[in-house]
C-alpha cells in the first residue's frame, strides 16, 4: 500500500532545466563553442556538472567565472520569470490530500533554491517533508540520500512510497531508495531513457493520481 507522494521539484513542479540550459547554451555560444545536449542530458537531475570548468576546457584558457555567472544569471532569471507550476501538480498534491498520503519533495538542489521557488509558486506550505542535498551533505542524485532522508523523515518503509520524477538520474535514486517511481519527463528529459522507472507519463494530466497508484502497485505501464 503507498501512503505518500515524493516530488521531485526541477523539471516536475517546475521548469528550471529549460531556462538553466537555455541561459548556458548562449553564454557558451557568446565565447565562440556549442554547449551539446549530450553533455548536458547526462547531468540533469544532479548536481556534478560544472559548466564553468566545461566552457574553460572547450576554450584552452581560464575565465573570469564571476563574470561568467552575471552575464549568465541575468538571462537565466528572466526565462525563469516566465516558468509556472507545470501542468497536474496542483491537482496531484489536491488529490494526494483527498487519498490521506503524505506529501514529500526530495530535491537534489539546495534549501535556498526550493524553499524560495515554493513560496513564489505558493507551495511551500503544500509538503510536510522538503529534504534538499544541503540536508545530506550536499550529495545529489542518482544517489539516493535525499530521498533516504525524506523516506525517513515521512515515516513510512521505501515500499509505501510513489516517487515523481522527470530525468534518469532522478528515477536511478528513487529506485535505489527503494520507492516505486513513476517518470513524468519534461521537454528536457522527453528523449531520455527513463525504462527504469515503474511507471511512464508523458505529464500528469494524463491520469489521475488514485488511477496512478493503481497502475503502479498492478505492475502495468
Amino acid at each position: 500500500m503507498i501512503r505518500a507522494l515524493l516530488f521531485d521539484f526541477d523539471g516536475l513542479i517546475f521548469d528550471s532545466e529549460t531556462p538553466d540550459f537555455i541561459s548556458w547554451q548562449e553564454t557558451y555560444a557568446a565565447y565562440g563553442v556549442e554547449l551539446s545536449r549530450e553533455v548536458w542530458n547526462a547531468y540533469i537531475g544532479t548536481i556534478t556538472f560544472d559548466p564553468y570548468l566545461h566552457l574553460e576546457q572547450l576554450l584552452g584558457r581560464l575565465l573570469d567565472r564571476q563574470a561568467v555567472w552575471a552575464q549568465r544569471k541575468k538571462r537565466d532569471n528572466e526565462l525563469l520569470a516566465a516558468q509556472t507550476i507545470l501542468p497536474g501538480v496542483e491537482n496531484y498534491l489536491a488529490e494526494a490530500r483527498q487519498l490521506g498520503l503524505k506529501i514529500g519533495l526530495a530535491s537534489s538542489s539546495d534549501h535556498g533554491w526550493v524553499d524560495a521557488h515554493l513560496q513564489r509558486l505558493g507551495l511551500f506550505d503544500q509538503f510536510e517533508v522538503i529534504c534538499c542535498s544541503d540536508d545530506v551533505g550536499d550529495v545529489g542524485k542518482p544517489d539516493p540520500a535525499v530521498y533516504r532522508a525524506a523516506i525517513a523523515r515521512l515515516g513510512i518503509w521505501p515500499h509505501e512510497g510513489l516517487a515523481l520524477e522527470d530525468s534518469p538520474n532522478g528515477v536511478t535514486a528513487a529506485k535505489e531508495a527503494g520507492l516505486w517511481c513513476t517518470a513524468v519527463p519534461n521537454q528536457m528529459t522527453r528523449d531520455l531513457n527513463l525504462d527504469h522507472a515503474d511507471y511512464y507519463l508523458n505529464a500528469l494530466t494524463d491520469m489521475p493520481l488514485s488511477q496512478l497508484l493503481t497502475e503502479v502497485i498492478n505492475g502495468t505501464s
